[in-house]
């Protein structure tokens, strides 16, 4: 993995300025759980706003199968045993995304040149993370944080593997997630409490419920008018 890791230090240098201006490019993260719902409540807040979706696990699943890719073999072990891919290559990836979508000129609220609005699902899951994106891509304007009971979120992942083909919904892996995300993602979370960014949401209802009370916050992140909250 050293090895590794000194063909991606270069990726990063300090920047003097993130890439992407906040008052231009709108930025919301959507953290929570392992099966917390949060690419099904992304996928309706893309068809209410307009947003473009990433996902930070997606990106680095079709990384990894990349033909002639060179972290191909480091996410694919990083996603089995349940750890956090490097962040250089997380961020340069989420980063690459932004800037191609950027230039496909959509249509729509809050798009036109050099202009755009993101939900960036699955990210930062650590405070290094997201320091590192805040400063050298763009400062992010809020958080949607979905919450459940790990019984609920055991529940939801065991059902979707058996038809996902998800290398990590095993029972083993899933328990890892868990352990990772109560020791890494919680911090980030906390981090952007103190800043009066977040916005928690119980995820725990139906989807359509959880929608409802996702849309109502992001109407009022979008006018600049969040008030953190728990619903």
């Amino acid at each position: 993995m050293p090895a590794i890791l000194d063909k991606i230090v270069g990726v990063f240098t300090k920047k003097e300025a993130p890439t992407f201006n906040k008052t231009d490019v709108t930025v919301i993260f959507v953290l929570g759980g392992p099966g917390a719902g949060k690419g099904t409540q992304c996928e309706h807040l893309v068809a209410d706003f307009g947003f473009c979706h990433l996902s930070a696990g997606d990106l680095l699943r079709a990384e990894q199968h990349r033909e002639g890719s060179e972290f191909g073999q480091l996410i694919q072990t990083c996603i089995k045993e349940g750890n956090i891919v490097p962040m250089e290559v997380t961020i340069k990836l989420l980063e690459n995304a932004m800037q191609a979508a950027l230039k496909e000129n959509r249509s729509g609220d809050g798009w036109s040149t050099n202009k755009g609005r993101f939900l960036i699902d699955g990210f930062p899951r650590k405070m290094d993370q997201a320091v590192k994106f805040d400063e050298d891509v763009c400062e992010a304007a809020a958080v949607l944080y979905y919450s459940t009971t790990e019984k609920v979120l055991l529940e939801r992942l065991l059902e979707r593997g058996k038809t996902s083909g998800r290398e990590d919904d095993n029972e083993e892996s899933i328990k890892k997630r868990f352990h990772t995300y109560k020791e890494t993602t919680m911090p980030v979370i906390e981090h952007y409490q103190k800043s009066g960014k977040v916005a928690e949401i119980d995820s725990s209802p139906s989807i359509e419920e959880v929608h409802a009370k996702s849309k109502v916050i992001v109407e009022e992140i979008l006018a600049g008018k969040l008030t953190t909250t728990t619903s």
